[in-house]
Parts: C-alpha cells; structure tokens; sequence
C-alpha cells in the first residue's frame, strides 16, 4: 500500500479500555454510595445498581457474590478510614481530652462528607441485608468508642476530668450516633457538625 493510500484510509475507532484489576470493584463501590445518597435505601437492587453503570447484572457478581456483600466493601472503607483518622489522632501531640473531642468531631465530619455512607452506619441501608452487616457496624461503633474512651483514660489519669470515661466515651458516641441518624433522616439537610464543636467541647475535657 503507498503512502497515498494509508493517508486516505480513516482513523481507526479508539479500543475500549478494559478496566485495570480492582477499578470495577471501586466503580461499583463508588456508584453504590452515590444511589445511597441519591434515594431511600431501600431502591437500591442489583438491577438498578448495573443500570446506572452500564453494565449487566452478571458482571457485578463477577466482582462479588451478593449485594451484602457490597455493602461488606463498602464497610471495609468505613472502617480503613475512620480508623486510619483515629490512629493519627491517637499519634498526635494533642492532649488526651483534646484528642477526644477529635475523634468525636471526625466521626460527624465523616458522616457529612460521606452521606451515602452515613445510612450504612446507621443501619437504613442494611435493614434488609444480612444480619452480620448490622454486627459489623455495631462493632465499628465499639470500636470508635473504645478509642473515646481509651483517651478519656488518659484524660482522667493526667487529672484533666474526674468523670468515668466510659461515661463520658457513651456519652460523646450517643451523641455521634444521634446526629448520624438526623443527618439521615433529614435527607442530608440536618448537618452533623451543626453547633457541634460547642457541644462537644462542654461535653468532653480539652
């Protein structure tokens, strides 16, 4: 073929590119917690969810076994996250009361930054899953208020407060928990960190 004739012949159509390993798996994760944030919980079906990717119900199960276990991903976020913040929390300078009142707050800025996420961790969006995703969560709020409280220990030894820290970590994780839940059911209007800062502050030592 000469020149003049491979100069004539029209541009060959780009080749889709298949995603790399792991970047389905993230895109499903991603476009589930959209939806979450989008609607009620309760529309969310394997239908909808590789309608809004474009992609067949088939392929979502060959990235994971179950809609619950979805959610399972979506909650393995969740918690490399909150516990990451918690860690360098727990590494920093700050005092032990003042590192408290940190975690309290992160939790509810989570929760805002993460609306889709905030009605996993307070159960809407897995009221008809598995049993074991409500466990999971459960024990992630365990978890988030032992770290509290572990700080409050501190707090209390360095006699920063006289109140039993694990009075005071139940306390602070009530109030997270409510202001998850309003968040929620208020359609993502109700902002947690709303007037936050004060309240946490009369409530926690610094």
């Amino acid at each position: 073929m000469t020149e003049a004739n491979q100069a004539e012949q029209p541009p060959s159509e780009p080749t889709r590119k298949r995603p790399k390993p792991g970047e389905r798996r993230l895109q499903i994760l991603q476009t589930m917690a959209e939806m979450l944030e989008e609607g009620s919980a309760e529309r969310i079906t394997t239908a909808a969810l590789a309608a809004k990717l474009q992609v067949s119900e088939a392929a979502l199960y060959r990235h994971f076994a179950s809609k619950a276990q979805m959610f399972e991903g979506l909650l393995e976020f969740i918690e490399q996250t909150i516990f990451g913040l918690i860690n360098q929390i727990d590494a920093g300078s700050d005092r032990p009361g003042a590192k408290a009142r940190a975690m309290v707050m992160m939790l509810l800025n989570f929760a805002e930054k993460n609306p889709g996420m905030t009605r996993v961790l307070v159960g809407d969006a897995i009221v008809f899953e598995h049993v074991r995703l409500q466990q999971r969560v459960n024990q992630l709020i365990d978890r988030a208020q032992a770290s509290i409280r572990q700080s409050l220990k501190l707090a209390q030894a360095s006699g920063q407060t006289t109140m039993e820290p694990s009075l005071l970590a139940s306390l602070a994780m009530g109030f997270v928990l409510g202001r998850w839940l309003q968040f929620a059911k208020s359609n993502f209007t109700e902002k947690p960190t709303q007037s936050a800062a004060e309240i946490v502050a009369a409530m926690l030592p610094a």
